[in-house]
């Protein structure tokens, strides 16, 4: 299957078939939800999302490799390395890693904007330093760059039917919904790397602080309040997925089932926090198995749909040597 997928991307190189590949190996081993949408995509557009996905985790495991404990002075040079071989990877120079390598063909095809990269790795940076966050405000400025741009990176890969001004701020919304979502399931998971990046202001509401949270870590044991922090959290997640709704049909036809699929999964990992009582701080919940398959077989029903009543859009053009990195047109 990959093969085909390279195919219809139109991508022959030998070396960056290589790189894609990893790419794709990296989003089916840690994106499982992710990669299950992906598969919903046209063959030729799958290639550019495993490659922008696994350069995401590329940096995530720079600063959060546990099995490779690093000074945060280390990590930051690390990151700053993966920075400037994007960068020099883009303008057509060699990328020193398969990833880069394939994110940057990505990024010239599909002429995403290298300020999008530039946010992204800011926030990564911030992540060696910040333990938390005292408001929501404080928190969205974070996800700009860890999340919203993750949307914005995909949008012209997906595709768009309306202008992109009109399509970027939903695009936006459901990047911020889906780390929000990760965030109330991995709050445990996070705890035991230092970090609370449920805001401040929104726990304290319930009478919720750090060492509480931890309290609950350790001896395993519930509290009311941390209960109803998490209820208010979910409700604000569910706010971003409401913002973010309107832009499923501002996608292209046949990016719109890929996409749904990952809105109503990412959505239903807030249903089984609710279902297991609120105990995301002692374990992470998730979707059931045979769910994800009846909800990826219904994205599938649609495909079948849309492409035969749409026609199939043809793999980009190859990509620019050294392309304008300025937002395109408006």
């Amino acid at each position: 299957m990959t093969r085909r997928e390279l195919d219809a991307a139109a991508i022959t190189d030998p070396t960056l078939r290589a790189a894609f590949e990893q790419c794709r190996r990296l989003n089916a081993l840690h994106g499982k939800t992710y990669f299950l949408a992906t598969r919903l995509l046209p063959p030729s557009r799958r290639p550019a999302v495993h490659a922008l996905y696994a350069f995401a985790r590329l940096a995530d495991d720079i600063v959060d490799d546990l099995n490779a404990p690093a000074a945060p002075a280390d990590r930051a040079r690390r990151l700053q390395t993966l920075s400037e071989d994007l960068r020099t990877a883009i303008k057509g120079g060699p990328g020193h890693h398969p990833v880069v390598a394939a994110v940057a063909h990505t990024t010239r095809r599909y002429r995403i904007p290298h300020s999008h990269f530039d946010d992204f790795l800011t926030s990564m940076r911030s992540d060696l330093t910040v333990t938390d966050y005292a408001t929501l405000d404080a928190l969205r400025g974070y996800m700009h760059g860890s999340a919203a741009v993750i949307g914005l990176q995909m949008l012209p890969v997906l595709g768009h039917t309306t202008p992109r001004d009109e399509a970027a701020p939903h695009a936006a919304a459901l990047g911020e919904a889906f780390q929000l979502t990760n965030f109330i399931r991995d709050v445990g998971e996070d705890l035991d790397r230092d970090r609370v990046y449920l805001p401040a202001d929104l726990l304290a509401a319930d009478g919720v602080d750090r060492e509480l949270l931890r309290w609950s870590r350790r001896t395993g044991r519930r509290d009311p309040r941390i209960t109803r922090a998490l209820r208010s959290a979910i409700a604000l997640a569910r706010s971003f997925y409401e913002q973010a709704q309107p832009g499923l049909d501002m996608l292209e036809p046949v990016s719109r089932p890929c996409v749904r699929t990952a809105f109503v999964l990412y959505g239903e990992i807030l249903d089984a926090v609710v279902r297991d009582g609120y105990a995301s701080v002692h374990r992470r919940s998730s979707v059931p198995l045979t769910r994800r398959a009846a909800v990826a077989a219904a994205g599938l029903a649609k495909i079948v749909a849309a492409r035969l009543t749409t026609p199939a859009a043809p793999a980009p053009p190859p990509a620019p040597a050294k392309p304008a990195l300025e937002e395109p047109s408006r």
